[in-house]
C-alpha cells in the first residue's frame, strides 16, 4: 500500500485497500498531481512541471536550491536538445534561458557551476560525437532521477514517507545475500542468526541505519539467492 500511495498509483492503491478491507486515507487528488509533475519532467515539459510544483507548494523550490538548479538545468538541456536537432538550430533561447535563470544561481554553488558548464558544452560538441560525461545528459534517465528527487521532496512536504518500506526490504534481502557470500554460504536459510544481542540498539554494522536486532529479524523466509 505504502509503495502504491508513493510511487503514485492510487487506483492500485484502492484496489488493495479494498482486497485487504482496510481503510487508509487516500488524498487521490494529491497523488495524481504527483504522477502529473513526474510525467511532464519524464516526457521534457519542465516548464509545466515546475508550474505544478508551485501551485501544489511553492515551498518546495523554494527551500531546496539544489533541486530547483536541477530543474532548470533541465529545462536548458531541453532547449539546447531542440536547438542542436538541426544543422541551422537557433541557439539563442538555449543561451538566453541559461543567462537568465541559471548563471545568477551558479556562483553559489561550485557543483552548480560545473553543472552549467558541462550543461553548455552541449552547444559545443556534435551531438553524435558526446563523450560519456556529456552524453549522459541527454539520456532519459537523467529525467527520471530529477523526477525522483521531486516525488520525494513533495511526499516530505505533505508529511508523507518519501521511500516506501519495500524500498528497505530490498535492501536488507542485498544486504543479507552479500552477508551469505562473504560466509561462503551457497543459500540463505530459513533465518540468518547475525549474532547480535538483541537488547544491543547500536547501529554501527546495521543497514539503512536499523538497529542490529531488527536487521536480524527482517531477514526471514527469503530462501535461495
Amino acid at each position: 500500500m505504502e509503495y502504491l500511495i508513493s510511487e503514485g498509483y492510487p487506483e492500485a492503491a484502492q484496489r488493495f485497500a479494498l482486497e485487504a478491507n482496510i481503510e487508509p486515507e487516500l488524498d487521490v487528488d494529491s497523488i495524481q498531481e504527483r504522477v502529473e509533475i513526474r510525467e511532464a519532467i519524464a516526457s521534457g515539459d519542465i516548464q509545466s512541471a515546475i508550474e505544478k510544483i508551485n501551485e501544489l507548494n511553492p515551498q518546495v523550490l523554494d527551500q531546496d536550491s539544489a533541486l530547483h538548479f536541477s530543474l532548470l538545468r533541465l529545462q536548458l538541456i531541453e532547449l539546447i536538445r531542440k536547438a542542436t536537432a538541426t544543422p541551422d538550430g537557433d541557439i539563442t533561447p538555449a543561451l538566453t534561458f541559461a543567462t537568465t535563470h541559471l548563471a545568477p544561481r551558479a556562483p553559489t554553488n561550485q557543483e552548480f557551476l560545473e553543472d552549467l558548464e558541462r550543461t553548455m558544452a552541449l552547444l559545443i560538441f556534435p551531438p553524435d560525437h558526446l563523450e560519456p560525461p556529456l552524453k549522459a545528459l541527454l539520456d532519459p534517465a537523467l529525467r527520471q532521477d530529477v523526477a525522483q528527487r521531486v516525488n520525494q521532496a513533495l511526499l516530505q512536504s505533505q508529511g508523507e514517507r518519501t521511500k516506501a518500506t519495500l524500498y528497505d526490504l530490498v535492501n536488507y534481502r542485498s544486504w543479507a545475500n552479500q552477508k551469505a557470500i562473504e560466509a561462503k554460504k551457497e543459500h540463505l536459510p530459513e533465518r540468518i542468526e547475525l549474532g547480535f544481542d538483541p537488547a544491543h540498539n547500536g547501529h554501527e554494522d546495521s543497514p539503512n541505519g536499523t538497529s542490529l536486532h531488527q536487521a536480524d529479524a527482517m531477514v526471514t523466509g527469503w530462501g535461495p539467492y
